[in-house]
This record gives C-alpha cells, sequence and structure tokens, in this order.
C-alpha cells in the first residue's frame, strides 16, 4: 500500500514538471523584446586584424537590408563600412 501514495506523488510531480518544459517550448518568443547585440565586443583589436566571427547560424537584419548569418557579421560590417548601418531585428530580413 506505501507503493500507491509513492506513484501519486510521482505522477502529480511528473505532469507539473512536464507542463513547465512543455510550455516554455511552444511559447512564441517577441524578438522585438530582445537587446541588441553588443559590438564592440566583436570589434577586431588593430585595422589589420580579421574578425574570426562564430559559424553558428542567427540570422540578424541591417538596415542595409542584409540578413546576416549573426551578430557578429553584422557588427563587423558595421565596423568596416561605418555606423550606416544599424541592428533592425533577430531573424532574416523580410
Amino acid at each position: 500500500m506505501t507503493a500507491f501514495p509513492c506513484m501519486i506523488i510521482f505522477f502529480l510531480e511528473s505532469s507539473t514538471l512536464a507542463h513547465i518544459v512543455f510550455s516554455e517550448l511552444f511559447k512564441p518568443h517577441d524578438y522585438s523584446e530582445w537587446p541588441e547585440p553588443p559590438c564592440k565586443i566583436y570589434y577586431p583589436l588593430d585595422p589589420l586584424y580579421d574578425a574570426d566571427c562564430p559559424e553558428v547560424t542567427a540570422y540578424v537584419c541591417g538596415t542595409n537590408g542584409l540578413t546576416y548569418k549573426n551578430e557578429c557579421f553584422l557588427c563587423v560590417d558595421q565596423w568596416e563600412f561605418g555606423p550606416h548601418i544599424k541592428f533592425v531585428k533577430y531573424g532574416k530580413c523580410d
């Protein structure tokens, strides 16, 4: 008889945990609330240095209409071509 209350407690805890995990996975994310990329950390140390951006795919849209592979590529373009290139949003440009 002691196994029955333990099974009930296990079922309640596991169903609560499953609800928390799956509700967070399927919740729509509002990217407009995310902060702008911290470009200063991606700037090369000297003008002759090539920036080494990570090969992570997390698309970023710039004001020039280009979709960058990640925020590092946007920041390096901003450093190379001027401050007129700005961050618009996370995700591909429309």
